[in-house]
């Protein structure tokens, strides 16, 4: 069953479900009708009761960056205020609530991830492409700087040399190589894409929804811990999840030798 948002449309597929960018005659280009659309989908995912979520791009590309024949921004003066408004009401709302996702997110790329197509893509727990996908920092071509918290995300993930390369050069990074930079987790076949996500999206789905989150919390929290803050971290969430009873189900299955019947509680 389908449920359409402003440029984004939901479906669902079992105990997990899809997000797409549905904006294809701009390549999904990010705008404000459309970071509205995935504010209210994902809220819509959450009180449904998903415990997976595909994103991915509607047509023949993931995300081509901005969408730059948007204008200014309501409220802006010229470039620069415009471009600090979409920022602080827009992009970074929208990143903060994928960052803070309860559930497992998979990022299924398609085509161009540009720009801040690039950082949405990245936001996937994990990053499924396509082998026709790449990955572009196309900001030095139009003068700018990179965003959407790319600049603190690529270093960490390829390491500060290929960071820059990426970024000052602005060049095409394909699947092959950004799965060789440790960039992204499986490369499969164009047609077997959404196949390939959505088996992975039931198996997260179909797992201890409490550890799964906590997981999500603790690796976004890491970078910024040292390792005596994150043995706490890690005691606090162990602890937190230790009483749920997907918890007291895996540990029985475990003893039992039987495959665990987790349920998301």
């Amino acid at each position: 069953m389908r449920t359409d948002f402003e440029r984004v449309y939901v479906e669902g597929h079992g105990s997990a479900a899809l997000l797409a960018l549905n904006h294809p005659e701009v390549v999904n280009a990010i705008s404000a009708p459309m970071i509205d659309g995935l504010m209210r989908a994902l809220d819509f995912l959450e009180r449904s009761g998903f415990r997976a979520v595909v994103v991915t791009g509607e047509g023949r590309g993931f995300c081509s960056g901005a969408n730059l024949a948007e204008g200014l921004a309501e409220g802006a003066t010229d470039v620069a205020s415009s471009i600090a408004i979409r920022m602080d009401r827009g992009y970074h709302p929208l990143l903060r609530r994928l960052r803070d996702f309860p559930s497992p997110i998979i990022t299924a790329v398609n085509g161009a991830a540009v720009g801040i197509g690039l950082s949405i893509a990245l936001m996937g727990d994990l990053v499924v492409a396509a082998r026709s996908a790449y990955f572009q920092h196309s900001f030095v071509r139009i003068g700018l700087v990179p965003d959407g918290g790319s600049t603190w995300l690529l270093p960490r993930l390829i390491g500060l040399a290929r960071a820059r390369e990426l970024s000052m050069l602005g060049e095409k990074l394909d699947a092959d190589r950004a799965l060789e930079w440790g960039l992204i987790n499986r490369v499969c076949d164009d047609d077997k894409l959404i196949g390939e996500a959505l088996t992975l999206a039931v198996r997260l789905a179909e797992g201890p929804s409490m550890a799964l989150a906590a997981m999500r919390r603790m690796y976004w929290q890491s970078p910024q811990t040292g390792y005596e803050q994150q043995l706490e971290l890690e005691r606090e969430n162990q602890v937190q999840v230790g009483g749920s009873e997907d918890a007291i189900e895996g540990i029985r299955a475990f003893l039992e030798k039987r495959r665990a019947a987790f349920k998301g509680q």
